[in-house]
Formats: C-alpha cells, structure tokens, sequence
C-alpha cells in the first residue's frame, strides 16, 4: 500500500513541478502586458508560484529523509539478522522466479 501512496506522491511532485514550470513561462510571456490590473495578477501569480516551489522543495526533502531513514533500518536490520535477511532475500528471489517462469 505504501508504493501505491509513493507512487502518488511522486505523481503529485511530478505534476506541480509542471504546473509551476508553465505559470513561469505564462508569466514571462505576458511581462509585457500593460495594465495595473495584469501586474497585481502576475505579483499574485508569482507569490503563489513561490509557496508552491517552497512546499515542492519540502516534500522533496521530506521523502529524501524518509527514504534515507528506511535505508538506516534496512541496513541495521541485515547487520543484526544477517541470516534472516538472507533467507528473505532468497524467498523474494524464488517467489519472482517462478512469477516470471509462468509468463
């Protein structure tokens, strides 16, 4: 269940990091636009194009350090059980094995 939710996460950060891609170039591409109303709506649009790529820089961090965290447990885990990691790696291996003889 975790993979699916990352999975989405990964979507989500993928699809805001587009979103504020092109409000840039939207942005960019009407500088030139006159108008007092235009400039209060780029300034809007480029303060909430901060916040974004400020959250995006967080959740990027935010899901380094959880991976990082399950790679300390992980490489903890195998230095305390080595046998058992090496039977459980064995197990996945056999279980994919047969899974890709079927097809």
């Amino acid at each position: 269940m975790s993979d699916i939710n990352q999975a989405h996460k990964d979507r989500l950060m993928s699809d805001l990091h587009s979103v504020v891609t092109e409000a840039e170039s939207l942005l960019r591409a009407t500088a030139g636009a006159a108008g007092e109303g235009a400039s209060e709506l780029r300034a809007k649009v480029q303060a909430s194009l901060d916040r974004a790529k400020h959250n995006l820089a967080d959740l990027q961090d935010a899901a380094v350090e959880k991976a990082r965290a399950a790679g300390r447990a992980t490489d903890l885990y195998v230095h305390e059980k080595p046998w058992q990691a090496i039977g459980l790696a064995a197990g996945v291996g056999l279980l994919l094995g047969m899974l890709i003889s079927r097809r």
